[in-house]
Parts: structure tokens; C-alpha cells; sequence
């Protein structure tokens, strides 16, 4: 339920325009200082047309654009050119302002609309060059037809955008103009290819872990390491694809071959066939020390036998370098979400002979950070006769910005998205001579270019970009990066480090593709192998495809350009001087897994193992999912379909919203035997008591129970961890990495504060660290449930003990939070939704954040759970991902669909469609989905006519 008031209706929108008015105008003139206030005019001015007639040069013919009650558009035309015309209108109307500073982003040109806080994100964007590659991918990639879409959709955002001031467009540009005199440019069809970069940016897969992982270094051995990233439960947890594999004939995977973990054409018997290496065979020879996880204490430690620098001094300087580095990846994802083990989503589908309807059924929920306006935009795309010259009738959702729909269905075939995971980046160390870098026994020269940033408001700057044939050196954006590998620990054949290495990246989304000419094609597939053709193009992001159709057929497929590696597995950073190291190329499109009516009936991903390794010769990442979420809706599947029973539309949409909390499963009995002395606490433990694991937003035992894991986690592994990963401002008394104190002993203690945002600081608390507590449960004296002592606690060594603590610590925490009363704790009153309004909303002056930002929200669900309502278990409890849309597709039977967006179809803060979406979103509900003529027709509220 939501906290604030809820979202007036659609009757309301005029009262409520007017007392935002009231509001803003009241704010200006009390004082903000820009010495001149906005009138009614001005907060109108940007509100779209959705009625009547608008001439629209280009056109062929006249489109109609119908919106039902929620401002969701319908747009119908004659031809694929004035389809997509009025689809970039439209969508222009609604959200340019986000479209464009979506571009900005992409291009490495934020600070020319915000000035000089931008110039780092740009700098480092500029380095990537996402605005090159799109403009490579224009240019030499994509199809004609593709061409032509894209060139008629931002036709349409130009003929939306001319003869209007930033004013009319939206009220972002009336407040950028008090300090800002920025105009917006004209689209251009590479602004929306760029944005499939950004997706890629987001949903890159493991580099923060291998990023982590190195940091570790400083305080962990790498066994410890090791137990922090335990492998895929496979024995447990079912992996997407369970049948067939590649057939050692066709050199192609077959869903009925027998599977092997042989490649084609290798005769090693290795059980890879990549000549994959281990976690610690990646030259960087980290030393042979380890250490005690309960005081940090390096023993037996190595020196560097290349320069003679200890390890632990070699790894401390390194470890330095990596945390900036981290920090500047982070620049990134703040404006598009955090990483971590939450960023991924679900989706599955099931069979007509296990549905009430006779039909397949496919349900989709991405998970994404929480954004207002939402990163999806609900449209529906027709041809009013499909023919050779208009071939569309699609509808779902789209990105503001890039034609056509994303994830959606049309008259024949569904189909959904989860990020597949692959390890598609990889970081090396570059021993770098001027312009040149070591490769093999000689030196390679760097590409260099020259990138000017304009700053709004200030004098421009420019910056010099080097690149490897692999990559930018990502290492350049920061003047501590300048520094990387000065004393990095490396093996004895690494080459002298002079004045340090720099660090180079490499991911598949810098080599220009396809993904453009795929979107395209799954708009107009019509059966599998056009949806298998279309998928082999989806080069990056590496996504889960499934797919149903109206022949009953339901499928899956994964697609994406995922590398082989030559040598090492891509866990921690490359030598970039061993040519060993190198790709060896990409595994073919016909050998990636997939499934076409498999026997049991439907099909899962939620971001879990794709392939079991022992039945597949690539490797895809070590760094899966662990499968809480898939596993939980394989097991509500099976549970529904036994015994012959049918799953209903209602069904899918009851399980999008399950809350079960699988680590409270595994805990609850040994918490509810700890003897808690303190009454107080022991109040609180009778919370847990007869509960049933769901996370309501009511439940005041959900709301103890995963404060009693947030403190499980900060006392066994969160203040063992190095400063780089804890959340920032957290200051703790720990030993020295070097010292070997008793764990009584307080003499040696130093203070020493986290250093990572509270999105993406660890433990964070997901199906990653399910496992770890899993695999020691049973061990009720492990050294990861010592804890050291406290100038007011003594020191604990069993697991009972560090549990009995962290239930006190909990019972303490939340009375602070919530009150003394437990009666009164709730799970929603931690666990809120607060939606702010990119750039101005984080940034903005105050009573702008507090007039575009809504919330909060109070919500069910968690960490892993089905319902991911993510939070971050070391920087608290505020959502920080959610299932950013949710679908039920009714195959066949298409106005019976269901969907809901987080926001609302609108960009503008005072519209009435700004947020109307988000508290049916937030209790779970589904909006009707009008997909045919007749069913759009009822639906509409507002009709606007384009004409020629």
C-alpha cells in the first residue's frame, strides 16, 4: 500500500495541474533566487495534444493515435514509414525530455545540458565511445529496411520538436533555462541505436564481481574468495535449458541431441574446449599468503618475485587502483541503476496442455532500478491491413527513443526478455612504453584520438583516448587510475611494471552488430525459425529469449556474441601482455542452447544457469544467478500442473507476486531454538513464530526477519570484508591485515570506513550469499561465525552465537527505526519506493525534487524473492530494483492479456498519466491489454488524427 496519497484518477487532472501551479509558483516567488517564477502557461505549455487533428509533414496517408484512460497509445497507419513517423511523434510528446537526455548519455555529452559534474561520467563515456559504435553500426551493419524505420522515426521526433522552445516541450527545459541556455538538437536515427548501448552497459554481466573479487585480495585468501563465490547449485537449482545439446555431426545444438561437454572439432576430452583455465591461472600471481577471514591476518605471505614487493603491499596498491576504477564504472549505472545479484528478471511460459485456456501462456517481469518517468513505454504499433508496405501489427513495450517494441507480442508469436548473464568483459593490465603497449615478445602502438567535452557554463575540455586492439584503456579517466598496476602482484614472467600498467576493457557491445535489424524482426516474426533468425542477430545485451506462438508452440532460445577464452575464465583481471589470454572468437549462433516444446511443458529463466557445464563445452560465466527466484517458480509451476491441474491467467499474474523469502526457509528453524535470555529480544522472535515466509507489507515478522539477515550478514562477513566493498560511511574498529592479535585482543585495532555506495556495497544480501550461508549452516563452528570482540561485547565463535547477536542487533535496529512496539513494525515501513525523476528529481533544488519525485511507497516482497522488490542487505532496506514492468500474455486470445508499467505513459510531472500505474503496480494488479481493433475502440479515451 502506499504510504503518500495515492495518484488521482484521470477525472482529476485539472484540479491537480492547477494546485502544482499554485505550488511551484508559490515556491519560486518565496525565494529560490532565479528572480522570476513560472506561470500557468509555462507549466501547460508542454502537455501533449491527444485530441483533434495535428498536420504532420511526411506522411503518406492520415494515422490515428488512440489512447485509453491511461494515456497508452495505439498508433495505426498505412505503411511501415508513416507507422513509425508517428510512433517517434508520439513518443517525443511524451518523453523527449527523457529521450534526450538519454542521447546526452550515450554521446558523453551530459555536461553540455548539466555542466561540469558531468565531465567525469563524459569523459569516461567518450572513452567507451557508444556514440561511435552506434554510428559504425549505421553505417556499415544494419539493413536498408532498418535504415528507413529509423530515419522515419526521427523524422517524427523532429517534426514534434520544430518550432518549439525547450518550454513547450517539457518543464525540465523551463528550469535548465535559469542557469543554462541549452537548445535541443535534432534526432538523428544514431541517437536510437546508441541506447541499445546503454542496455548492454547495464545488463553487462560480471565485471563488478571481477572487480570485487580482486579487492578481496587485501584481506581474504583465495580459498576465502572462493567460499564468497561458491559454484551453481546444480544438484539444486534447475538450469534453463535440461535437454539436448550439440550434435557431434551437424556441428549444431540439437534440443534431442545427447549432450556433451565436448566442442566441436576437439579431441582433448578436457570437458571444456576452450582451453579455459582456472580462477588463479591468470598471471597476476597474487602470492601464496593466506589469511584468517576473523582477523584479516596475512600469514606466510610471498613476495612479488618480479620486483621483490611484498604481496600484501603489492595487493594493497592495486586493490586502490580497482576501487577507483569501481567508482568510475559506477558513474554509469547511477544514471541507469545499480548492478548486482537482483539486476535480471523473470519470465516464463507454459504450455497449452497445462493452461485453462488451451494456449500458451508467457508472463515477463524485467528487473530493473526504479526510474521515473519508467524505462518502458506501453505502445501499440498496427498496420491496418498487414501487407509488403506496412508489416507491422505488434504492440508492448518500447523504449522511448528506438522504434518499435522491445518486448511484446503480434498476431502470431510472444515473446519475453531476462538477462542471460553471459561474461561478455574482460579487464587486463597493459605494460604501456609512450604510445605503445607489450603484446607477446614485441610492442603494439595504442590508437589515440582526441574527444572535446563542452561544458554548459564553463570552458570546454578535452581529453586524449587510448585503445588497444581489445579496447579503450579505461584506466585514463581518473588521475588514481593513472596509477593501476604500479605494484600489481604478477607473475614471474610479467614484464618489468616501470611506472605501473594501465588497464584496458574489452566487451562485446564495442564491436558494432545487429541488434537494431533484430528488434525489426521480432516485431514481425510469425513463427519460430523467424523468431530464431531474428534472436541470432540480438547480439548484445545477451538476453533469454522464450517465445509462444498460436500454434501451441512455446520456445526458447539464447542468443548474444559471447566470447570464447583462449586461456583464464574471466573471474579477475587479464595480463594483457600474454597473447594466451586473447579471444579466440565468439561461439557460433548455432551451437547457443535452445528449446522448442520440451517435454515437461513450459520453460523458466530468472537468470539461473543456462546449461549445466558437464552437458555444454563452452563456458557461459562463473557467475550465475544462483536460481532462488527460478527454482521458486519452477516449484510453483510443478505444484499447479500435478495431478492434472491447469494454471489460469490468474494464476501467472498471483505468481509475478509471490513473496517467499527462500533464505527465511532455510534459517527460521535454527532461529526459532536459539534460548534468547533478553525479554526484549525474545519479544521480537516470537514475530517468526508460526510464519509463513511471505514478505507482505504488512508482516512485522517479514520485517524482523530480514533485519536479523542484514545483521547475520554484517557480522559474518560484512566486517571482514576490505573498506573498498562496505557501504560508505559505515566506520568500523578492525585489526591490520597483517596482524595475527587474538580475537580479545583490542590493542592493535584501526578505524577504517567503507567506501562504496549503498546500492552497490557488499554483502548486498542476494541468492549469492543464500548459498554461502548454506553451504556452512550445518558447520556450527566455521571461522566465518567468529566475531571478533568489541570494547562492549566478547568475542563469539559458533554459529548460535553470532545468530543470538544478530537477532539482538536486529530487535535494537528496528526499535530505532520503527519504535518499541513490535505490534507496530511492518515489513512495508523499511522496505519503501521512492520514484525520483531523472537528473533534476537527484539533483535538482529542493521543491524541484519535491515536485517531480513521488513516494514513497510502502511494498511487499524482497531479495530474491519472485516479487523482486530488491534492497541491498549492507546499505539497508530502501528498494533499490523492481520488476520495472509486469505481462501476462493470453496467446491467441490477445485482449485477455494483462500488463502494468512502474510509472505512468507520461514524462511530464504534472500530467495525470505521470504515475497513475504505480499503485496498482505496487498491490500487484494488471491493467486490461487491448490489442485488437475492437478492443482498442472500446478502450479509447482520447482520439488524435496525424495528417499529411
Amino acid at each position: 500500500m502506499p504510504a503518500n496519497t495515492a495518484p488521482p484518477s484521470v477525472k482529476k487532472k485539472g484540479r491537480r495541474a492547477r494546485l502544482i501551479v499554485i505550488v511551484l509558483v508559490l515556491a519560486l516567488v518565496a525565494g529560490v533566487g532565479y528572480g522570476s517564477y513560472w506561470g500557468v502557461s509555462t507549466v501547460r505549455a508542454s502537455f501533449p495534444q491527444t485530441t483533434g487533428s495535428i498536420q504532420l509533414k511526411g506522411l503518406s496517408g492520415p494515422v490515428d493515435v488512440r489512447r485509453d484512460s491511461y494515456g497508452v497509445p495505439q498508433i495505426y497507419a498505412n505503411s511501415d514509414a508513416d507507422l513509425f513517423r508517428a510512433q517517434g511523434f508520439v513518443q517525443a510528446q511524451d518523453r523527449f525530455w527523457e529521450m534526450d537526455v538519454r542521447r546526452h548519455m550515450t554521446a558523453g555529452r551530459l555536461s553540455e545540458m548539466f555542466g561540469a559534474s558531468q565531465v567525469k561520467t563524459d569523459a569516461f563515456l567518450r572513452t567507451l565511445d557508444w556514440r561511435g559504435v552506434a554510428q559504425r553500426e549505421y553505417d556499415n551493419e544494419l539493413s536498408d529496411e532498418t535504415k528507413k524505420n529509423l530515419q522515419a522515426y526521427a523524422d517524427g521526433v523532429n517534426a514534434y520538436l520544430e518550432g518549439r522552445d525547450g518550454k513547450d516541450i517539457s518543464v525540465e527545459y523551463a528550469a535548465l533555462d535559469f542557469t543554462n541556455d541549452y537548445k535541443p538538437a535534432k534526432w538523428t536515427p544514431v541517437d536510437s541505436v546508441a541506447w541499445l548501448k546503454a542496455m548492454a552497459w547495464d545488463l553487462r554481466g560480471n565485471m563488478q564481481d571481477e572487480i570485487d573479487r580482486s579487492l578481496l585480495t587485501s584481506r581474504l585468501s583465495e580459498k576465502q574468495i572462493d567460499e564468497l563465490y561458491p559454484p551453481y547449485p546444480y544438484d539444486r537449482n534447475k538450469t534453463v535449458v535440461s535437454e539436448g545439446g550439440i550434435d557431434p555431426v551437424t556441428e549444431k545444438y540439437d534440443p534431442e541431441a545427447e549432450p556433451t561437454s565436448t566442442a566441436p572439432g576437439d579431441t582433448s576430452g578436457d570437458g571444456t574446449g576452450t582451453g579455459t583455465g582456472t580462477s588463479t591461472d591468470t598471471g597476476t600471481g597474487t602470492g601464496t599468503g593466506t589469511t584468517d577471514p576473523t582477523t584479516g591476518t596475512v600469514v606466510n605471505s610471498s613476495a612479488d618475485s618480479a620486483t621483490g614487493t611484498s604481496a600484501s603491499e603489492a595487493t594493497e596498491n592495486f586493490n586502490s587502483q580497482l576501487q577507483a576504477l569501481s567508482g568510475t564504472l559506477d558513474e554509469i549505472p547511477a544514471l541507469l541503476g545499480p548492478s548486482g545479484d537482483g539486476i535480471g528478471s523473470n519470465s516464463w511460459v507454459v504450455s497449452g496442455r497445462y493452461t485453462t485456456t488451451g494456449k500458451p501462456l508467457l508472463a515477463n517481469d524485467p528487473h530493473l532500478a526504479p526510474q521515473l518517468p519508467s524505462l518502458w513505454y506501453q505502445m501499440g504499433l498496427h498496420c491496418r491491413s498487414v501487407s509488403e508496405t506496412c508489416q507491422y501489427d505488434v504492440a508492448g513495450y518500447t523504449f522511448s527513443g528506438v522504434p518499435g517494441v522491445i518486448i511484446g507480442h503480434n498476431q502470431d508469436i510472444a515473446w519475453g526478455f531476462t538477462n542471460l548473464g553471459a561474461d561478455v568483459t574482460d579487464l587486463y593490465l597493459e605494460k604501456v612504453d609512450g604510445d605503445s603497449y607489450q603484446y607477446g615478445d614485441g610492442e603494439k602502438q595504442f590508437k589515440i584520438r582526441e574527444e572535446t567535452i563542452k561544458v554548459a557554463g564553463g570552458k570546454s575540455k578535452t581529453i586524449t583516448v587510448r585503445s588497444t586492439d581489445r579496447g579503450p584503456v579505461v584506466s585514463d579517466r581518473d588521475t588514481e587510475l593513472a596509477k593501476v598496476g604500479e605494484k600489481a602482484p604478477v607473475g614471474d614472467v610479467a614484464p618489468d611494471r616501470g611506472e605501473g600498467y594501465a588497464v584496458s576493457l574489452q566487451w562485446t557491445a564495442l564491436q558494432p552488430g545487429k541488434s537494431m535489424d533484430a528488434v525489426f524482426e521480432l516485431n514481425k516474426a510469425k513463427d519460430f525459425a523467424g523468431f530464431r533468425k531474428a534472436a541470432e542477430h540480438f547480439e548484445v545485451p545477451s538476453q533469454n529469449l522464450i517465445y509462444a506462438d498460436t500454434k501451441n508452440h512455446i520456445g526458447y532460445q539464447a542468443p548474444g556474441r559471447i566470447p570464447i577464452r583462449a586461456e583464464g575464465d574471466g573471474r579477475m583481471p587479464a595480463p594483457g601482455w600474454d597473447p594466451k589470454y586473447q579471444w579466440k572468437g565468439y561461439i557460433p549462433f548455432e551451437q547457443l542452447p535452445y528449446e522448442y516444446d520440451p517435454a515437461r511443458g513450459y520453460i523458466v529463466t530468472a537468470n539461473q544457469a543456462v546449461v549445466d557445464p558437464k552437458k555444454y563445452p563452452y563456458p557461459f560465466t562463473e557467475d550465475w544467478g544462483y536460481g532462488a527466484r527460478s527454482q521458486r517458480i519452477n516449484d510453483l509451476i510443478e505444484s499447479k500442473i500435478k495431478d492434472g491441474g491447469k494454471i489460469s491467467t490468474d494464476d501467472m499474474q498471483t505468481m509475478q507476486m509471490d513473496n517467499s523469502s527462500q533464505i527465511a526457509k532455510l534459517l527460521m528453524p535454527i532461529l526459532l531454538k536459539i534460548d534468547v535470555k533478553d525479554p526484549s529480544v525474545r519479544e521480537a522472535q516470537k514475530l517468526l513464530e508460526g510464519w509463513d515466509y511471505t514478505q507482505e507489507p504488512d508482516s512485522g515478522a517479514a520485517a524482523y526477519f530480514n533485519a536479523v539477515w542484514r545483521n547475520v550478514l554484517k557480522l559474518a562477513f560484512g566486517n571482514k570484508l576490505p573498506k573498498e566493498v562496505r557501504v560508505k560511511g559505515q566506520c568500523l574498529n578492525v585489526r591490520p591485515a597483517n596482524d595475527s592479535a587474538p580475537l580479545d585482543d583490542l590493542d592493535q585495532v584501526v578505524r577504517e570506513c567503507g567506501q562504496r555506495d549503498p546500492e552497490s556495497a557488499q554483502p548486498d544480501g542476494g541468492d549469492r550469499w543464500y548459498e554461502v550461508v548454506r553451504r556452512i549452516l550445518d558447520d556450527e563452528d566455521n571461522a566465518w561465525w567468529s566475531v571478533p570482540a568489541s570494547r562492549k561485547l566478547p568475542a563469539t565463535t559458533t554459529r548460535d552465537k553470532l545468530l543470538e547477536r544478530a537477532m539482538a542487533d536486529a530487535r535494537w535496529e528496528l526499535t530505532a527505526k520503527l519504535g518499541k512496539d513490535t505490534s507496530s513494525w511492518t515489513w512495508g515501513r523499511l522496505h519503501q519506493l521512492t520514484l525520483d525523476n531523472q537528473t533534476l528529481g537527484t539533483s535538482g533544488p529542493g521543491f524541484l525534487k519535491r515536485i517531480l519525485n513521488r513516494g514513497p511507497w510502502n511494498l511487499g516482497g524482497g531479495e530474491a524473492a519472485v516479487n523482486a522488490t530488491g534492497w541491498n542487505a549492507a546499505g539497508g532496506y530502501e528498494v533499490v530494483w523492481v520488476p520495472s514492468m509486469r505481462m501476462v500474455v493470453n496467446v491467441g486470445d490477445w485482449d485477455k492479456s494483462r500488463w502494468i508499467n512502474l510509472t505512468g505513459a507520461s514524462g511530464h510531472a504534472y500530467s495525470a498519466h505521470y504515475t497513475d500505474q504505480t499503485s496498482k503496480w505496487a498491490k500487484g494488479e494488471l491493467l486490461d491489454w487491448a490489442y485488437g481493433v475492437n478492443a482498442v475502440e472500446q478502450s479509447t479515451a482520447d482520439t488524435l488524427t496525424l495528417t499529411p
